[in-house]
């Protein structure tokens, strides 16, 4: 196995950084800092990083078809289609306006052009939540409830198994996913966390199949095999990783972001690279990232 390396490739202090997001079309990376609230887009090449501020609390985005600098975003006040160059917002759906307490978190396309995202109660953490499919059109199905915080949306290769974590309940499931009409169901239990500090956040899926997970409070990022078993451990420099993706011209660099909230002075001055981003050389390879058809 070749040597891991990890870097801190923009050290930005994010409170809560979230959604990385590789555009293969543009050759750069995406995320957002959800409480600042803003989205940022970098190039590895010429180092620039772009930031768009955004009106409300942003959960998580995602490519959408259309083309360049154009994505899907997942709002306080649900989904919107976003132009990155001009910052034109068009709103889709929410399927939440009544719900005052929540807010949207963690959401992916998928491999048939649909955006999933969760919701959470931002307030306390009550079982509130929902998890919605997004049709190109708009139209929010909801598929899971009685969720506290939802994250870890991803999928197999083979489009077989969907992937999802509600995070204060310390688990990782796995559904069977009818790739054609967008259902799931068989729910079981992929992989839980109630023996050591972390939590599960953010996830992807690379070519092997192997799940990729940062762990919140876990200073790393955990790599499981299909059938859920730990198969690798990063350990970073930073407490609180909350997601991950691949990148790169190659699709061989996990992207993975972090965050500073809830972190003290002491806190602070121990980890100067919270909030940055991170580039992982691991000697594996993700998977292209979906797009969005609406």
């Amino acid at each position: 196995m070749a040597a891991i390396s990890i870097n801190c490739i923009i050290n930005g202090g994010n409170k809560l950084g979230e959604s990385p997001v590789w555009s293969a079309r543009e050759q750069k990376l995406y995320w957002v800092d959800s409480r600042a609230p803003a989205t940022f887009r970098h190039d590895p090449v010429t180092g620039l990083t772009e930031t768009r501020a955004m009106p409300s609390l942003v959960g998580s985005i995602g490519l959408r078809s259309a083309g360049a600098g154009k994505l899907i975003v997942a709002l306080r006040n649900g989904l919107h289609k976003f132009d990155f160059d001009t910052g034109a917002l068009t709103f889709l759906s929410d399927p939440e306006e009544d719900e005052s307490e929540n807010r949207f978190n963690d959401g992916r396309c998928d491999r048939r052009g649909r955006f999933w995202s969760g919701t959470m109660n931002d307030v306390r953490r009550d079982p509130t939540g929902s998890l919605y499919r997004f049709d190109p059109d708009g139209q929010a199905t909801k598929m899971l409830g009685d969720i506290i915080v939802p994250n870890s949306i991803c999928w197999s290769p083979d489009d077989r198994i969907m992937y999802f974590a509600d995070t204060y309940r310390m688990q990782i499931r796995s559904f069977k996913f009818d790739a054609n009409n967008g259902r799931i169901s068989d729910e079981t239990l992929f992989a839980e966390t109630r023996d050591r500090k972390g939590r599960p956040d953010g996830s992807t899926v690379d070519a092997e199949g192997f799940l990729w997970n940062a762990e919140y409070d876990g200073w790393r990022v955990v790599r499981y095999t299909p059938d859920g078993r730990v198969d690798r451990v990063i350990e970073l420099p930073v407490s609180s990783p909350t997601s991950c993706s691949f990148g790169g011209p190659n699709l061989d660099i996990l992207y993975v972001t972090s965050a500073t909230q809830r972190l003290g002075e002491a806190d602070l001055a121990a980890q100067p690279y919270a909030g940055g981003v991170f580039a992982i050389h691991a000697g594996v390879v993700g998977l292209p990232e979906p797009e969005f058809l609406g």
